[in-house]
């Protein structure tokens, strides 16, 4: 199961984020959890200057832009692979 975190202050990017991620993993047909990150220390925790940014499995995989759902089905692809 994946998980992927939406990091970011719940601004309007930080929504299409979370909905291409969602889109993204629905097509894949894989099983993830997804949870949204909203405290800004636990952002700038994780070293996250930028926000929205998408994390998979712990690992931030981009930050300070909305990527699309193909761009982010790559990103998973390249993580249930391995």
């Amino acid at each position: 199961m994946l998980k992927i975190e939406i990091l970011g202050t719940g601004c309007a990017k930080c929504h299409a984020l979370e909905a291409n991620a969602m889109t993204a993993a629905d097509e894949l047909g894989c099983e993830y959890d997804l949870e949204k990150v909203t405290s800004i220390d636990e952002i700038t925790g994780r070293g996250v200057m930028m926000t929205p940014a998408l994390v998979v499995n712990g690992e931030v995989k981009l930050q300070g832009r909305v990527a699309t759902p193909e761009q982010i089905r790559s990103i998973l692809e390249s993580v249930v692979a391995t």
